[in-house]
């Protein structure tokens, strides 16, 4: 049983396919804002795929975050 969060988020990785494609999601999204954020200028189709890319961040953050919600509600 995992004992802390690190745990309990390494053992959904290892055994939740869901919560894995979400982690690969959101690390992707990470990446791709990283590179938008290093240009000295965005045009107006990156500017509102930037805010497109932080929406979708976000509502993976927040599946990910329901998913240990549950996950550590069963552990107890």
């Amino acid at each position: 049983m995992p004992t802390d969060f690190e745990e309990m988020k390494q053992q959904l990785l290892e055994r939740n396919d869901e919560f894995r494609r979400l982690a690969t999601q959101h690390h992707e999204l990470d990446n791709r804002l990283h590179d938008l954020a290093v240009k000295a200028y965005l045009t107006e189709s990156e500017q509102v795929e930037e805010i497109t890319l932080k929406k979708k961040k976000l509502l993976t953050k927040d599946r990910m975050e329901s998913i240990l919600r549950s996950h550590q509600e069963t552990m107890h």
